[in-house]
């Protein structure tokens, strides 16, 4: 299942960046970071990156056929807030929520998958603290472009937010991790995903707040990067937590008197 999730997340983040590719060529040629990108630059052109489109959305749907039918009708949802992301920078300052709307479905969908359902109570906060993970990655993203996109009337959160970026992203920096946690305790883990998460993925956010500067491209960059430690984190946390609750049922199960 693990295998069939990451493959599936490959593919359809591929897809999701051809859309977004295809749909913003023409920002794309004003903004000094994005000019080079292939459909961008002209080295390909729309046709052949819409046949490649093609070929990302039915390896996406080969996977995706692999599941439940609850999970194939419910991940089918996604593909609104897909298409709709690359236009929503057109029109709201707040693009970057549609973007955690589409990344962090498969938060929803991983459950439905393997329980043919989605127990709500758990997944929903879940689903909400990645939202708000995205929204703190994304906006020190996109102020790598910040003047390219005022330029360009490209909108974002990195633009609303400005010199208030940092007080901001706190809040959702909290909110990340107490709607982690929350998740964590519907779904009864134990102590090590608690302390994992609110003390090492606390930490991790705080350093990156305290070390971003918003006006430096090269260093949001390093910082938006950074995320795949936190995504190690709570990775880890979640491994932790396996391994403590199999020792200690273990360890119930041998004091057990024999019958």
């Amino acid at each position: 299942m693990m295998a069939l999730f990451g493959t599936g997340a490959v593919v359809m983040r591929g897809a999701g960046c051809t859309i977004n590719d295809m749909w913003d060529v023409d920002f794309d040629k004003k903004v000094e970071r994005t000019k080079t990108r292939p459909i961008a630059s002209g080295l390909v052109t729309r046709p052949k990156a819409l046949a490649f489109l093609g070929v990302q959305l039915s390896a996406g749907l080969a996977v995706l056929l692999q599941m439940n039918p609850y999970t194939i009708f419910f991940c089918f949802g996604s593909m609104p807030f897909v298409i709709m992301y690359p236009f929503m920078k057109r029109i709201t300052y707040w693009p970057q929520l549609f973007l955690g709307l589409a990344y962090n479905w498969g938060a929803l969908a991983g459950w439905s998958a393997v329980a043919g359902s989605i127990d709500w109570t758990v997944a929903l906060p879940l689903y909400a603290a990645g939202v708000s993970w995205t929204l703190v990655y994304d906006t020190v993203y996109g102020h790598q472009d910040k003047r390219d996109d005022i330029a360009a009337g490209v909108k974002s959160t990195s633009l609303l937010f400005g010199d208030n970026t940092k007080t901001v992203l706190s809040g959702f920096s909290a909110a990340t991790i107490s709607l982690m946690c929350l998740s964590g305790y519907m779904n009864g883990q134990g102590l090590p995903f608690f302390l994992t998460v609110a003390g090492a993925g606390s930490a991790h956010l705080l350093w990156q707040l305290k070390s971003v500067d918003i006006n430096n491209p090269s260093v949001c960059w390093r910082i938006f990067k950074s995320n795949a430690w936190f995504g190690a984190i709570i990775f880890s946390a979640i491994l932790a937590d396996l391994a403590y609750d199999r020792i200690t049922n273990t360890d119930d199960t041998e004091e057990q008197p024999s019958l």
